[in-house]
């Protein structure tokens, strides 16, 4: 058997780069299956797999070595069943707009905490400020003060007139997943920073200032200083997963760290006495926002309704 690197997925089929430096269109087996793991896709863009040439000249994945770590959602019509957006990743860098289209801070709060849960380091890109008006740019600083206060790296920028300097420099030696709403403008940004047309861009829906989708598969990009850039489809909305509701609170850095001073060592801070995180959100040193996505992922946890 063959050791490589998945580059690619295109749903029926995998691009793996082989240690030899060619690539090789692989296949899996219909029942192909990582245990614990109830994935729409068992193999993911970062696995590191072992594969097989058959006599027909077919490749086929037999082995996934152990992952350093993935990032995973709900699957979108799935409720019990997860979709890993890549896997072996040094950082996610999750890019949003203050408007043209409106990334929720609930996206974004649902993303960062999938990060805190798997023990991936993220940052925030802003992207499109050369569209906002002297009001959506004020919203752009608080949010960028906020994530800032919580040690969340965070950038502005308008790929259109991308000098990339500071990004690349954020970027080289690594592998990073790229990931946002439709429409956010990765495609623009992965051409920007390679200086060719990578991947396809797609207008904004006017009716509902909304992204269509460009990116169909997730694919992984080498950057000519080293290192890489996974590409993944818009998503619409972030369902979280296998998130146990004690849990939940360790993966809001200021809710972790607050909650410390509860009366109750277990309280999940929506309605008990002696809660240090509601007496901070009335005071305004934890941000309503970030205390409304937590309560959000606690009714994914009791309820499981949530769809991404």
């Amino acid at each position: 058997m063959v050791r490589g690197l998945v580059i690619k997925s295109t749903g029926s089929s995998y691009i793996v780069r082989l240690d030899d430096g060619s690539d090789a269109e692989c296949h899996i087996k219909g029942n192909f299956r990582i245990r614990g793991i109830r994935s729409t896709n068992p193999v993911a863009v970062g696995d590191f797999v072992e594969i097989q040439t058959l006599a027909d000249g077919t490749n086929w994945i037999k082995e996934i070595e152990e992952r350093q770590n993935y990032i995973i959602r709900r699957a979108t019509n799935l409720s019990k069943e997860s979709h890993i957006l890549a896997a072996n990743i040094d950082q996610v860098a999750l890019i949003v707009t203050v408007n043209h289209p409106i990334t929720s801070t609930t996206f974004i709060d649902r993303f960062l905490a999938t990060c805190e849960a798997y023990r991936v380091r993220a940052f925030l890109i802003f992207n499109k400020i050369d569209l906002l008006t002297d009001e959506e740019l004020a919203q752009l600083d608080e949010l960028r003060a906020l994530y800032e206060s919580l040690d969340y790296p965070t950038l502005a920028i308008s790929a259109k007139q991308l000098e990339g300097t500071e990004l690349l420099a954020m970027l080289a030696g690594k592998t990073t997943l790229f990931s946002g709403n439709s429409g956010v403008g990765k495609s623009t940004l992965l051409n920007a920073l390679f200086g060719k047309e990578l991947t396809r861009t797609g207008k904004i829906s006017d009716a509902h200032d909304t992204g269509m989708h460009t990116t169909t598969f997730s694919e992984m990009y080498f950057l000519p200083q080293g290192g890489a850039v996974i590409d993944t489809p818009g998503i619409k909305g972030f369902g979280t997963i296998d998130f146990e509701k004690e849990e939940v609170s360790h993966y809001f850095r200021e809710i972790f760290r607050v909650g410390r001073d509860c009366r109750f060592s277990n309280c999940t801070h929506t309605s008990e006495p002696g809660c240090a995180v509601q007496e901070a959100v009335i005071k305004g040193s934890i941000a309503i926002s970030r205390y409304e996505s937590y309560l959000s992922i606690l009714n994914d946890s009791t309820e499981g309704k949530y769809r991404g």
